[in-house]
């Protein structure tokens, strides 16, 4: 038995009518559900597997890569000539983090304990650890400038001390006792007879506070009853301030602990966070958007005001003692040795800093520093930390071994810290965050468009079933088979059964 074009007209417009319903509520209702699942799964609870590990164990590839900038010519610098540098590098260190000592709290906080190791993948580098380089001796140069101060007599017995334990202006030493710590007499010495002077008990080494360390006790915000406070710090060792720097606002603490940021973020969004190795807070702010493993990303960089100088920028005053902009003075957070921190090859920097030493060309691709963060959960994607350590070296009067070193803020390594999602970790977040909601978006209009093609077919039909009837206006008549004659309704005339 036909349908006829009428019930078929009927049941497309119920059909259309329901799927521009169900489509305009998930309109409303989807961004809704959506931004539910959102909270749900990047609040710090144990109970969401996915942000949960991301945040306890960050199981993602991260690796830490040096460059030393081995110097060519020590004995001209001693006479007075400007230093002459070659980066040397990467050497390339796997990197592994984990949270311990976790610990929640009634108000919404969570306590933890991030520690860090170090494994060096010598596939990924230029060379091996046993690669020789010579770069300033922190413990002369840095103590010369520290003590450059006290009476003349003092100085002439550090500088007695350093010839008893040989101790020169350069040192030469393979790439895993700079970075990991070599054996010194000095070092011994000191540490029997100033314990604290230094910042190690041990062997001297530029990164031996780093390995097998934390960065110190963090408490941030859970996020549970305001996501917008999620990954937020509360505290570190129990300050809401340092005490480093000068003004009350440069030693507040601000933003995350820099591993993941609060959700639903705008081109307007900053990337506020606290960096213990930095002793300070630091702020990224959003540059362009971009397209990371197929997850639609934000970037951000580092403001060129970052490191400016309290001239340049006014707000920066707290942070000095100042040189020129681009170096940010850490000699407060360092046992007062002249360190100062700055991009990569003296990226975003005064360019006269580039003047004082040969061998730096800085450029962005290269030294800049940027996170590439999912706006929607606040994840990072891709990130690439990128810091040098300088050292201000110069003569001392009474220390011989400082020479007619001209005064010059020193580069001597940077390093660059990268991770990115990746492997199932990108696969279950990808799925979860990124595809569903995507499906749901989709399903939307998908839905309210055939509602509107079921409707406008059922229309469709319905004006041609008008049409047809007005082809008959009087009373119209078929033949029977048997040769009989009825009379049919003009409204029925020309119309299928």
């Amino acid at each position: 038995m036909s349908v006829s074009k009428a019930t078929v007209a009927v049941v497309l417009l119920v059909l259309g009518a329901l799927g521009v319903l169900f489509g305009t509520v998930l309109v409303f209702v989807g961004p809704i559900i959506i931004d539910e699942q959102i909270v749900k799964n990047v609040q710090i609870n144990p109970k969401n597997d996915l942000s949960y590990t991301m945040w306890k164990d960050i199981p993602v590839p991260f690796f830490m890569s040096v460059y030393f900038f081995h110097v060519l010519n020590p004995v001209e610098i001693l006479k007075g000539e400007k230093p002459m540098l070659q980066q040397r590098g990467p050497y390339v260190y796997r990197e592994r983090r984990w949270k311990d000592n976790i610990t929640f709290h009634d108000n919404n906080t969570v306590s933890y304990r991030e520690y860090r190791q170090y494994f060096f993948e010598e596939n990924m580098s230029v060379g091996n650890e046993s690669d020789v380089v010579t770069i300033p001796n922190m413990l002369v140069l840095g103590a010369s400038v520290m003590m450059e101060n006290m009476p003349y007599a003092f100085r002439l017995l550090l500088s007695t001390t350093f010839k008893t334990f040989n101790e020169g202006a350069f040192l030469t030493k393979p790439v895993g006792e700079l970075m990991w710590g070599y054996d010194s007499k000095l070092v011994d010495f000191l540490n029997k007879y100033l314990p604290g002077m230094l910042p190690s008990s041990g062997k001297f080494g530029l990164f031996s506070e780093f390995n097998n360390s934390n960065t110190g006790e963090f408490t941030v915000f859970t996020g549970q009853g305001d996501i917008r406070n999620v990954h937020k710090v509360d505290s570190w060792n129990g300050l809401k301030s340092v005490n480093y720097w000068r003004t009350e606002q440069c030693n507040l603490i601000n933003g995350t602990a820099g591993q993941m940021w609060p959700p639903f973020m705008t081109t307007e969004s900053t990337l506020p966070f606290y960096s213990p190795d930095a002793c300070r807070s630091m702020e990224l702010v959003y540059q362009r958007p971009l397209v990371s493993r197929g997850i639609p990303v934000f970037r951000y960089v580092a403001p060129k005001t970052l490191f400016a100088n309290g001239s340049d920028y006014p707000p920066n005053e707290g942070f000095c003692p100042c040189r020129q902009s681009g170096l940010l003075n850490v000699s407060s957070c360092r046992h007062n040795s002249p360190v100062f921190i700055s991009h990569p090859h003296f990226y975003n920097a005064d360019p006269d800093l580039l003047n004082t030493v040969y061998g730096l060309s800085p450029n962005e691709d290269d030294h800049g520093l940027f996170i590439d963060i999912h706006p929607e959960t606040g994840v990072p994607m891709n990130v690439s930390i990128r810091l040098q350590l300088n050292m201000l070296m110069k003569s001392v009067s009474g220390i011989s071994e400082t020479g007619k070193i001209q005064e010059v803020v020193m580069p001597m390594i940077w390093f660059g810290e990268s991770g990115y999602i990746d492997g199932p970790v990108l696969t279950t977040f990808r799925t979860n965050l990124v595809v569903l909601p995507m499906v749901m978006e989709y399903m939307q209009y998908i839905s309210i468009s055939l509602g509107l093609a079921f409707i406008l077919t059922a229309a469709i039909l319905y004006l041609n079933e008008k049409v047809k009837s007005k082809m008959c206006v009087q009373p119209c008549t078929d033949v029977n088979p048997d040769g009989s004659v009825h009379e049919k309704s003009p409204l029925l005339h020309n119309t299928e059964t």
